[in-house]
């Protein structure tokens, strides 16, 4: 069996040829994906079967976060790295992990460490060749080839207020952040990069422009 490793995921060739159908689940900070995801799963009898035997399974976007410089990290750990931007995601990674995954392939993906912004290469998710996959972050539509990959798209749509309400708690008791570093991280970099890149509006206007 061959590998090949890429900025900490390492995708396999599965032996098995299923063609699963693919969802992309997008939305803003906060908004409830990983919930409705959850759900999902939950509802077909999912979340506590054995990974190999699982027929629905669930990926996170935050695993393709790409690798920062020094220098980023210096300033994430300000609060001054912008997470929200597409430029902070691998996009390649991305589109072909998905790719490998449709054409029935196993893949290992790293878990995000939100406190330490880095990826854990010690705790590896395996995918196995699945019926349905769940593809779940804030930028999943913003990517062209990407986007063309989903078979259905769903968009979390969730009270900005409440989406807030939501970050601060989760921020500042998960992932260690203070809550000056939260409000001031939210309104520079979170709230713009919503508007720009992620909400209902501006995925219309993507989906729009690529028809014209």
């Amino acid at each position: 069996m061959s590998d090949v490793k890429m900025n900490g995921v390492v995708k396999m060739n599965g032996t098995e040829n299923k063609t699963p159908f693919l969802i992309g689940v997008a939305g803003g900070t906060a908004s409830g994906k990983s919930t409705v995801c959850k759900r999902i799963m939950e509802k077909l009898g999912q979340v506590d079967m054995d990974q190999k035997q699982r027929q629905v399974v669930c990926i996170s976007q935050d695993s393709f976060y790409r690798e920062l410089t020094a220098s980023e990290i210096a300033k994430a750990e300000r609060g001054q790295f912008n997470f929200d931007h597409p430029d902070a995601f691998n996009e390649t990674l991305i589109y072909d992990t998905l790719t490998d995954i449709l054409a029935g392939k196993m893949v290992q993906i790293p878990t995000y460490d939100y406190r330490n912004h880095s990826l854990r290469k010690d705790e590896i998710l395996t995918i196995y060749p699945a019926d349905v996959v769940l593809f779940e972050g804030i930028l999943v539509f913003y990517f062209p080839e990407v986007r063309k990959l989903f078979h259905m798209k769903l968009f979390v749509d969730t009270d900005s207020d409440t989406r807030l309400a939501r970050r601060v708690p989760r921020d500042i008791n998960e992932r260690g952040r203070d809550l000056d570093q939260v409000l001031n991280q939210y309104m520079n970099f979170v709230k713009p990069a919503f508007e720009e890149f992620c909400s209902p509006v501006s995925c219309l206007i993507i989906l729009k422009s690529e028809k014209l």
